[in-house]
């Protein structure tokens, strides 16, 4: 089958020939249709996280059509449309029983440490496939294996209530599924914080307050939108540190952020004033569950979740094609959304 491979960190991606993937008895075969181009897949192509093998398949958000299935395989047929939770796991450990299976021990991830979806086909575990409805095209259902599960865990991490208000910094793909999931959840004013216009647009389309950061303060912003109550949850989903900072500065009350974007940089935090006297919280969010992706489809095939939007364009099974949309990526010159279909 053809595959588009990390080879070397720091390199374009190649196309390989290599041999379709053996399944083993509780295993499934899946025809890939869809798989997501996401930022980390840049951060891994540029070597700035450890690899599990190299050369290496990348593509962890994937959607496609199951071609066979191990002899023991119970809960997937043939030819039934899934999206795959990316989280390889051995379901055995106190963590997994706990349904925290980021944690195991030897989990891993396709497209990172397995073969992913850069590829003609791949093979998980059974457990890992999601059934797919024929109302979401394989497209969208597979960004929703990264983007929107994520911004989900984040939120349910939050304990968001609702009538309680939301800051989300930064509307890329995990944005815009916050700020949905959000509203859904019966937030009562959510505020959309970016530097690019047309990203504060669609922000507002879907009923976020937006906050022009190029131009204003968006702590001041924030707390002069809720009369200098600051807001119940804010979710940072950038990786800076000066807005990780902000949605720290721009709590109320008992309020909670959460940080989801990376990075490596140390954060400054004015202890009483920020967190002791305000009782505030600061909660990492790390990945998503395996249980979460059920409810993540449903609210997308009900239409709660709208990931019509999701991408922007469609591109093949093409190793130039790729590296391209990893270069806009990676040095921000584009904000494409881009999934390829073999």
């Amino acid at each position: 089958m053809k595959a588009v491979r990390m080879v070397e960190a720091g390199k374009p991606l190649a196309l390989q020939h290599i041999p379709i993937p053996f399944i083993g008895e509780k295993d499934i075969l899946v025809r890939v249709r869809a798989a997501g181009i996401c930022h980390s897949d840049a951060h891994y192509r540029a070597g700035r996280s450890r690899m599990g093998m190299l050369p290496i398949t990348l593509g962890h958000e994937v959607a496609g059509e199951v071609e066979l299935i191990g002899h023991q395989v119970t809960n997937v047929q043939a030819g039934e449309r899934v999206c795959l939770h990316y989280n390889i796991s051995c379901n055995d450990c106190y963590h997994c029983a706990m349904g925290n299976e980021q944690f195991c021990d030897t989990v891993r991830m396709i497209g990172h440490h397995l073969d992913g979806g850069y590829a003609e086909y791949v093979a998980v575990p059974e457990r890992n496939a999601i059934h797919l409805p024929d109302e979401i095209p394989f497209e969208e259902g597979a960004t929703l294996m990264c983007a929107s599960a994520t911004a989900l865990h984040a939120l349910r991490k939050a304990r968001l209530r609702a009538g309680e208000t939301v800051a989300v910094f930064g509307v890329g793909g995990l944005g815009l599924s916050a700020i949905q999931l959000a509203k859904a959840s019966g937030a009562i004013q959510v505020f959309a914080v970016d530097i690019k216009l047309d990203k504060l647009e669609l922000a507002a389309e879907y009923g976020a307050i937006p906050v022009d950061a190029s131009r204003l303060d968006a702590v001041e912003e924030i707390l002069k939108f809720t009369n200098g109550k600051g807001v119940n949850v804010a979710l940072e989903l950038i990786g800076l540190t000066r807005t990780m900072g902000q949605a720290i500065e721009v709590l109320g009350v008992l309020g909670r952020a959460v940080l989801v974007g990376l990075t490596s940089q140390p954060i400054s935090i004015d202890t009483y004033t920020q967190v002791l006297g305000k009782e505030a919280e600061i909660i990492g969010s790390n990945d998503h569950l395996l249980q979460e992706l059920p409810l993540v489809v449903d609210m997308a095939r009900r239409k709660t979740l709208d990931t019509s939007r999701a991408v922007s364009q469609i591109i093949p099974l093409d190793a130039d094609k790729i590296n391209k949309r990893l270069d806009d990526l990676e040095f921000y010159t584009s904000d494409v959304r881009a999934v390829i279909v073999p």
